[in-house]
């Protein structure tokens, strides 16, 4: 798997520990890492409930004998960009997000993201 990459061999002692710190078991370090990738928020009123989607997808990925792991990406709003130089960034921003994606989730075995904006699965 991509993640024993960042999980096993002596080497990655430190890597596992933060994982450990993180709350992941010795069981968990075994399965496959699914990353979600989420850009819920408090002030995109497109992404207030994107939360709610994330935690049926964790279950999913949980039921499926994967380990679901939760990461950000940043959000932009069109509406509330209109009028001002914060439009200048919308799109462009679009770039910034898949790009951030799939640096997180090279040390992760699968990767999705929510509905918002495009880019590839990478795992």
């Amino acid at each position: 798997m991509i993640s024993d990459n960042a999980r096993s061999g002596m080497q990655q002692a430190p890597a596992r520990s933060l994982f450990n710190a993180l709350g992941f078991t010795a069981e968990e370090l075994k399965k496959p890492m699914v990353g979600i990738v989420s850009s819920y928020n408090e002030i995109v009123p497109g992404h207030m409930n994107i939360d709610k989607i994330v935690n049926a997808v964790k279950l999913g990925v949980a039921e499926a004998g994967g380990v679901p792991v939760v990461f950000p990406a940043i959000a932009v709003c069109d509406g509330i960009a209109m009028g001002h130089v914060g439009m200048k960034y919308s799109l462009v921003t679009r770039d910034l997000i898949a790009d951030s994606a799939l640096c997180s989730g090279k040390r992760i075995d699968r990767c999705g993201r929510d509905q918002s904006y495009g880019g590839k699965n990478e795992g």
